[in-house]
């Protein structure tokens, strides 16, 4: 059978396939991220008085998540392995469970540790040969839904077909709802003209070489350190994720993947976060593959790009040098994701820059976010064994090598003045100086 016959027969509503294939007790996958398949999300909203105990395993969704409703307790209760804003009060609440994972290791849960009833994906309209594109969201997507029992797929025109490790055929999918509707977007946050955004973006730009292969983490820095990179020439990409500043990049001449070791000329990524205009750059762009995340986060891939720089955020530093990025003292806050990954990976890069980056201050100034001890409860997601560049828009040290006392010292001198003083006398309490 050709598969225009497979396709037209796989068509159904998406009320329809989410009764025919969600049951009590059942796991479900949904993809997410600006991925998030919205016409079978809101059908598995309505059809959740009909079920119990059904889990939804999932990673950073942006916008709505009204599968966390209060009024869907016992019904449908999300597990999410990257806490976001949607979901945030959910698990605060009790509502929603999260499961800490590197995301490099995040598919193969799936695949070996938590099998998967239903996976609920959105993918591009299917080639001439019958093959769909897992598209913006496709690192944490494929492994999952290949292991999953059934695959119901939202197909969308305006979901863009992209290259790599990105298909799947007409005849692998069960269930096939048509929805033509926008894609939900996603701004980092760069070009705020923060000014102490700004410092650090600059900080960390003058460590950047011509030729380095950039990883960019979520948020406002990673994304301003785009704006000063103008002046550099043949960056490549290798990241977990990129969004509209990287686009900016290549069409400056900046991005070229000229000097990667790894697929030269490429961009590379597992997934995208951005606006529509960049979706529509994306489509049948030969210049952006993108690939599963165990491949694309895998520190031993990242460590043979040449001059690999990681560039992540974290929430406080300690004196010792430990990172916590993923909680405010016991309270989680959002979640591994790919740090550990690529400051692990840029480290085994020959020349390689794993750079984690704070603003020095927090609550407005009050609280030094460079820390003689991390607040009780808090997550180490960077250790002290692996962390290596720390910025803040008071500078850049490299705590690689460096003693305990050479580390305190050098990370007191990029706190806030305002509490340099104190933070030397509780250091000396500690017996690290």
């Amino acid at each position: 059978m050709k598969w225009q016959a497979l396709y037209s027969d796989k068509r159904i509503t998406a009320e329809d396939a989410i009764a025919d294939t969600v049951h009590s007790g059942d796991r479900v996958f949904m993809t997410g991220n600006c991925s998030v398949p919205r016409a079978l999300t809101d059908a598995l909203v309505a059809y959740a008085p009909y079920v119990e105990n059904v889990e939804i395993a999932q990673a950073l969704s942006v916008g709505p998540a009204p599968w966390n409703d209060p009024d869907l307790q016992g019904h449908l209760r999300s597990n999410t392995m990257f806490i976001g804003h949607s979901t945030r009060e959910a698990v605060w609440q009790g509502r929603a469970d999260y499961t800490p994972v590197l995301l490099s290791e995040f598919p193969l849960l799936f695949k070996y540790q938590l099998p998967i009833d239903v996976a609920l994906i959105h993918t591009s309209l299917p080639d001439e040969k019958g093959f769909c594109s897992y598209s913006i969201e496709t690192g944490l997507t494929k492994t999952a839904a290949e292991s999953a029992k059934y695959i119901v797929a939202q197909v969308n025109p305006q979901m863009p077909y992209i290259m790599g490790d990105t298909l799947i055929h007409v005849k692998d999918i069960d269930h096939i709802v048509e929805a033509d509707a926008p894609l939900d977007e996603f701004t980092m946050g760069g070009g705020t003209h923060d000014p102490v955004v700004e410092e650090i973006a600059a900080h960390i730009a003058e460590l950047i070489p011509d030729g380095a292969t950039l990883q960019l983490g979520i948020g406002a820095i990673p994304d301003s350190v785009l704006q000063y990179l103008e002046d550099k020439q043949e960056l490549g990409i290798h990241s977990e994720l990129f969004s509209d500043g990287v686009k900016r990049l290549v069409e400056k001449g900046v991005i070229t993947g000229a000097r990667k070791t790894l697929h030269p000329g490429k961009i590379t990524a597992g997934f995208v976060l951005g606006s529509r205009e960049l979706y529509r750059w994306l489509d049948h762009n030969e210049l952006v593959e993108l690939h599963r995340t165990e491949y694309i986060n895998d520190p031993c891939i990242i460590g043979h790009n040449y001059r690999q720089v990681a560039i992540n955020g974290a929430i406080e530093v300690d004196l010792t040098g430990q990172v916590c990025a993923d909680s405010i003292g016991p309270k989680l806050y959002s979640g591994v994701g790919g740090q550990m990954d690529f400051i692990y990976g840029a480290s085994r890069s020959k020349g390689g820059l794993p750079i984690i980056a704070l603003p020095s201050t927090a609550k407005g100034g009050t609280m030094s976010r460079i820390t003689p001890m991390l607040k009780q409860g808090a997550g180490v997601v960077t250790s002290r064994n692996h962390v290596h560049w720390i910025i803040t828009e008071f500078g850049a040290v490299n705590l690689y090598g460096r003693s305990i006392r050479k580390r305190a010292e050098a990370l007191i001198s990029i706190a806030h003045p305002k509490f340099r003083d104190d933070l030397a006398e509780q250091a000396k309490a500690l017996d690290y100086i």
